[in-house]
């Protein structure tokens, strides 16, 4: 399952999407996020990690979750 997170600002869009069924929640991706809009769900997937979510606005399509992500699960469009 992918999620989409889109957030507007200042005259663009940046869109994130996360195949949550293959994050192992490694935290990796929250950690660099310069706007801290991700987070661990509640949840787990089938895997049995608490997968990565959207958790606020404000997305600058910088890309760095992107970047370190080891599973390439998140892509940022923009």
């Amino acid at each position: 399952m992918k999620t989409a997170s889109e957030k507007e600002g200042d005259g663009f869009l940046a869109r994130i999407t996360i195949d949550q069924e293959r994050c192992k929640g490694c935290e990796l991706c929250i950690t660099v996020c310069p706007k801290k809009i991700l987070g661990l769900a509640e949840e787990i997937n089938n895997q049995g990690y608490h997968f990565v979510e959207t958790k606020g606005t404000g997305c600058i399509g910088c890309a760095f979750c992107a970047l370190i992500c080891p599973d390439v699960v998140i892509e940022v469009y923009k």
